[in-house]
This record gives C-alpha cells, sequence and structure tokens, in this order.
C-alpha cells in the first residue's frame, strides 16, 4: 500500500532501514551492497532525504553516515508509517532462523486482499517447526504491530492468499490468487 504512495522503491528501502529501528544508520557503499542498488540510485535518495531534513548526515573516519533524524517533526509519524507498512515481514524474518524448516509463510483473510480489519491470519508451512516459540511470540508479534495475529502451522497448504516467504523463491512477496 505504501509503495502507491512512495514510488521509489529505493527511497522506501531506505525510509524502512533508517525508521524501523533509530540506531541505525548506514554509509553509501554499504547501503548500495546491502539493497542491491547502484551507489548513484542511493546517493540520490540520501540526497533527497537529507536535504528534506528526514536523514542526518556525519563525517565518520573517511565515510559519511547517515541515520535518522529523530528531532524531525515528523519522525514519529513516518516511523509509525514504517511499521504498519512493515508489519508482518520483518517479523517473519526475524523468526525464520529459530521456526525450524519454514518452507512459505502466506498471509491469508483480509490482509491478502489488502483490507486493514485488525486481524492477520498467517499460515506457516514447514517440517518441525518450533510451535512453542511461535505460540510465545505471537503476543509479541501483537505489541509490535498492534494487531492481532493468528498463526497455523501445517505441512501443506494449497489455498489463496499473499506469499510473504518462500524457501524457493528469489522473491518472496508474491500473490496467489
Amino acid at each position: 500500500m505504501l509503495e502507491t504512495l512512495i514510488t521509489s522503491k529505493t527511497r522506501l528501502r531506505i525510509l524502512v532501514k533508517f525508521f524501523i529501528n533509530a540506531a541505525n544508520n548506514g554509509h553509501l557503499r554499504g547501503l548500495a551492497e546491502e539493497m542491491h542498488e547502484s551507489t548513484n540510485a542511493i546517493r540520490k535518495e540520501l540526497n533527497n532525504l537529507e536535504e528534506a531534513g528526514y536523514l542526518n548526515k556525519e563525517a565518520v573516519q573517511n565515510r559519511i553516515s547517515y541515520k535518522a533524524n529523530i528531532k524531525h517533526p515528523l519522525y514519529k509519524t513516518l516511523k509509525n508509517i514504517i511499521f504498519q507498512h512493515i508489519g508482518l515481514d520483518s517479523i517473519v524474518e526475524i523468526i525464520l532462523d529459530r521456526m525450524g524448516d519454514v518452507k512459505k509463510v502466506i498471509v491469508i483473510g483480509d490482509y491478502a486482499n489488502g483490507i486493514d480489519s485488525g486481524t492477520i491470519e498467517v499460515i506457516v508451512i514447514g517440517d518441525e517447526l518450533n510451535t512453542e516459540y511461535i505460540e510465545n511470540l505471537s503476543g509479541k508479534i501483537e505489541k509490535e504491530i498492534k494487531r492481532k495475529v493468528q498463526f497455523f502451522i501445517t505441512q501443506k497448504y494449497d489455498g489463496k492468499g499473499l506469499t510473504i516467504y518462500d524457501s524457493e523463491s528469489s522473491s518472496n512477496i508474491q500473490i496467489d490468487q
């Protein structure tokens, strides 16, 4: 949804990087490598965001380091927008290491159709998944994204939904309809 408002994928990635955690910082080459973008594309967006006051830049040794400007009047608003935009995506990435052999993570229900109903239904597909971990984590996730999250653990799912992680795919956001 945020992609329609911020049409530059590079700008959106940079906003996510810096506004998901105010402690995050980065420099041009590191960001280009991390985001698999050209240094020119990253430089353009960093300059635009810095000129608008959203980012601060600081010379650290021989590099210019960027980080979110937490004193900007829109800092909290942008941070909230990014948290809402990320929703489950970033949390899925965080838990993948501890869940076991996760094959796919699919969002079903209202969120798969772009409706903000307050309950996110997530199917986690895999073998020998750590169900205890996900049960303990769901409460933390709900506090983090301020939405109820229902997890369904299975070994196979053939229905419709929004695939946000697929171990066999290089692109991890797909719509299966």
